[in-house]
């Protein structure tokens, strides 16, 4: 099994796949979709990475930390859960953000997936909770505590009527740390600069 990559990346796309050359071999990956901005051609890199093999394909998957290959292998070793969508909760979540919204019972968030519908984002959260080591992080606070701020954020736009996909890629580029109304704030401006 390929379980790192080391290279010149020769070009990416906004899909999320990239070309690291490696010794004259060019390996095609696919990375979160947050990972191709740090992936611009002509830099050099590192990738931990992931190689599924089924009857018809092998893809590589590439990742820039080892937390999210982890968490990319627990996540298809769930139940309902192939790489695709692995790479999609990725894409959306960093590791810690996942963890916080595991935290939190926050299955608002997970509906935020592509893909991720109410059914699924409950089987994910009983699943995922028993297999990331939830306690062992560091949250920022008691994980019994309030709803994160990241979460009555996404409530207050749902409220005032943004749709799914426009929350889903304002909540993943705010700042993880913040109050609720700086974070609800700078959500704001962001989505009036898209419109």
């Amino acid at each position: 099994m390929i379980g790192s990559v080391r290279g010149t990346v020769l070009e990416g796309q906004l899909t999320g796949e990239v070309l690291v050359e490696v010794g004259g071999v060019g390996y095609r990956c696919l990375v979160p979709l947050g990972a191709v901005a740090e992936l611009r051609p002509g830099t050099s890199t590192f990738l931990f990475t992931h190689l599924h093999v089924r009857e018809d394909a092998m893809t590589l998957f590439g990742f820039l930390t080892r937390d999210e290959r982890d968490t990319f292998e627990i996540l298809i070793g769930s139940s309902g859960v192939g790489p695709k969508l692995a790479l999609a909760v990725l894409s959306t979540y960093a590791p810690n953000a996942l963890r916080r919204a595991l935290a939190d019972d926050d299955l608002d968030a997970l509906c935020l997936v592509p893909g991720v519908g109410r059914r699924t984002a409950q089987k994910l959260m009983v699943d995922l909770k028993a297999r990331l080591a939830l306690p062992d992080i560091d949250l920022g606070g008691d994980i019994d505590s309030a709803p994160s701020a990241r979460s009555e954020v996404r409530a207050a736009l749902t409220e005032l009527g943004y749709g799914s996909e426009e929350v889903r890629v304002v909540i993943g580029a705010l700042p993880s740390e913040g109050t609720v109304e700086e974070l609800l704030r700078a959500a704001l401006q962001r989505l009036a600069v898209r419109t």
